[in-house]
This record gives structure tokens, sequence and C-alpha cells, in this order.
């Protein structure tokens, strides 16, 4: 027990974890276990209470059920910084904001050039603008204290606002139609929390309890039901006003870090990473889809990320981390161009109701994007912290 307690404290446990729930999704995916593999995701999962009723495949319940509570953890870190963190200071979020866009607007346009004119295709236009945090500081950890702390920082900060605009991706672009009747119980539990909040209810339980409404309701409305908990999480108080030493918040983002890095997020990566090698061809690998993620994650996410810092400190406008070189900064922009997580994610939103991937599989090209990215950017900063030390 003390050997895998030792391993959980690491920095780099959960990246390590998803790493091997993707290898276990590839195993099982190409063995004789396929079958069985298959069969599992496609497991029928019904929910009935009176009329209501929640029917879909396991597969779907990972995702839009268990990474609710994802995004509802990614909700409270955002509210936290905002509130008392890195994004509190303009001047601390500068750097990161701008290079996170640029982290997402490059990639996307690489996308949208080689895919342009498949009007199909060009559905997947976002899945190469995300960074998955686990993973870009799991890769970080492995690089032990010679890491600068401002580099750390940097990385933690502008994934914070890759996430943020992930979510208003998902929101904007990403949503089926609208059902009105449930959308409207939704929307009158949003109310419904502020008062809580204002009344300085601190009981995480009962607003938990109306986030469990919140999200079926979003879920049966066609608003990606992990938004709710999103919206969930900037209602849970960040200060009991009877107690100030005592945040719900905090509270609730640190019991539910250990359940969503190391059960959530694995179980999700090895759900949505079983990729068929045997039916790969040609025309799958050089597909623009495919093509398309994989520059995007590999080569745009670094041109976006580093070239718009560059622009912004050389400009004067802002100016390079303290004890962090241009060479270490390229680096993590590389690692940046890890999606994994969030890509796959978009990426079963984009595909998972045209029949577009029976023609492709874009989780080949996170994959090729991911690993190209973490393998370059790790062998980058290894050199350079090296170097630095030597």
């Amino acid at each position: 027990m003390k050997v895998l307690n030792d391993f959980l404290k690491q920095g780099s446990a959960s990246g390590i974890l998803l790493i091997l729930a993707a290898l276990l999704a590839m195993i099982a995916a190409n063995s004789p276990l396929a079958g069985f593999y298959q069969l599992l995701i496609d497991l029928p999962v019904s929910v009935q209470v009176g009329a209501l009723v929640v029917d879909k495949p396991l597969l779907l319940w990972i995702n839009d059920g268990l990474m609710a509570g994802f995004f509802f953890l990614v909700g409270l870190e955002l509210k936290r910084e905002i509130a008392e963190g890195q994004l509190s200071s303009v001047d601390n979020i500068m750097l990161p904001a701008v290079a996170a866009i640029g982290g997402m607007v490059v990639p996307a346009g690489i996308y949208a050039w080689i895919c342009w004119g498949n009007d199909m295709a060009m559905q997947g236009w976002a899945i190469p603008a995300a960074t998955d945090i686990a993973f870009a500081m799991g890769i970080l950890a492995l690089l032990g204290s010679r890491v600068p702390p401002a580099l750390k920082l940097f990385l933690v900060s502008l994934a914070i606002i890759d996430d943020i605009g992930a979510i208003i991706i998902i929101a904007v672009f990403y949503t089926e139609n609208i059902a009105t009747v449930p959308l409207i119980i939704g929307a009158v539990c949003l109310p419904i929390l502020f008062i809580m909040n204002r009344r300085n209810v601190t009981s995480t339980s009962a607003y938990l309890l109306i986030g469990a409404v919140l999200w079926l309701a979003t879920l049966k409305s066609g608003v990606h039901a992990t938004l709710a908990g999103v919206a969930l999480a900037f209602f849970i108080p960040m200060r009991d006003n009877k107690n100030p030493e005592y945040s719900p918040l905090k509270e609730l983002e640190h019991n539910l870090h250990s359940p969503v890095s190391y059960v959530v997020l694995p179980v999700f990566a090895f759900a949505n990473s079983g990729i068929d090698l045997f039916a790969l061809n040609m025309a799958s690998l050089v597909h623009p889809v495919t093509l398309g993620i994989t520059l995007g994650l590999f080569i745009g996410k670094q041109l976006g990320v580093f070239g718009f810092s560059w622009l912004l400190i050389k400009s004067g406008v802002a100016k390079l981390p303290s004890g962090v070189n241009f060479t270490q900064l390229y680096g993590v922009s590389i690692l940046c161009g890890v999606g994994f997580t969030m890509s796959l994610f978009i990426g079963s939103l984009a595909f998972e109701s045209t029949g577009m991937n029976q023609m492709f599989d874009e989780r080949l090209g996170i994959l090729a994007g991911s690993i190209l990215s973490a393998i370059v950017g790790y062998l980058v900063l290894k050199n350079n912290l090296r170097k630095v030390a030597d």
C-alpha cells in the first residue's frame, strides 16, 4: 500500500494512469478481447423513474455522466483561480491568456485549411484546439525539480484558460436540437443555486442535489450535459460568511481531485481509446481529418502558443516568466499539443452522430499528435534543462 500511496502522490501519476488506460484499450481492441471490449462500451444502461427514462450505452454514460464530474472540477478550479489565484490579476494572465488563444486559433486554422470544402469533416475543427493539463503536467513532472516554478505556473494558467475556451466551444458549437421543457427546468435550477449561494448555504450536499436535477435537465434539453457541471461549480461558495477560514469550494475541490484524476479520466480514456489498428489502411492514415488533427496538435499548438508568446514578449507587453528562457517556453509550447482527454471528448461530440467515423478514426490523429508532442516536448525540455544545470 505504501508503494501505491507514494505513486499517487507523484505529480506524474494521473498522466501515467491515463497512458496505461489508453494502452489497455488499444490492447483490448486489437486482441481476441475486441468483441468483449465493444460489447462493454455498447452495453445498454437504462435508468427509469416513472415516465422519466434515461437510456444510453455505457460509453455515453461515461462521456455525458462521469465527465460531468471532470467539468465540475474544472469549474471549481476556474472559480478559485478567478477569485484569488493566477487569473485574478491582469498582469499574471496576460501572457498565458494570449498564448492560449494562439494555441486554439492556429491549430483550428491548420485543421480548417486541410479539411476545407468538406462540411462534415469541418465539424471537427475544434479537436486540435484542446490541451490535456493532466498529461502535460505529468510529463513536466517527469523532469523533476529542475523545471522552473514559473514555467509550471505558465502551463497551468494556459491550460485553465484553454479549458475556458473549450467549454465555450462546446456550449456554442456542439449543442444539439433544444428541447424547451427540460431547458426551462434547468434554467429554474440556476436562480435556486444563486439564492442558496447568497444566503450562505454551505452544505455541498444541497448544491449537489440541485446539481443532479440540473444535469438531468441539461441532458434531456439537448445542451451537452457536462456543461451543467461547470455551471454548478460557479455557485459553490468560496467562503463561509460565519467561518471565513472554511472554504466549501476548496474542500469540494480537494475531495474530487483524486476520484476524477484516478478514476473518471482513466475510465474515460479506456472507453474512448480503443482503436482497431487492423482496420487501418493508407486512406485512413492520410485522411484530411486525421492529418488535420495530427498537424493541428503537433505543429499548430507550438506555433500558436510560442508564436503569440514571443510576439507579446518582444513587443514589451509582457515579460518572459522569471527564470525561464525561450527554449523552455518553446518546449512547454510543444507539450500543449498533448490534447488527449479534451480532444477525445470534443471528437466524440463532433462525429458520434454523423457516421463519418466509419471512413476514418479521429482518435488516430489525436493519439499521433499527442504522442509526437509529448515525446518532442519532453526531449526539448530535458536537453535544455540539462544544459542550464551544467
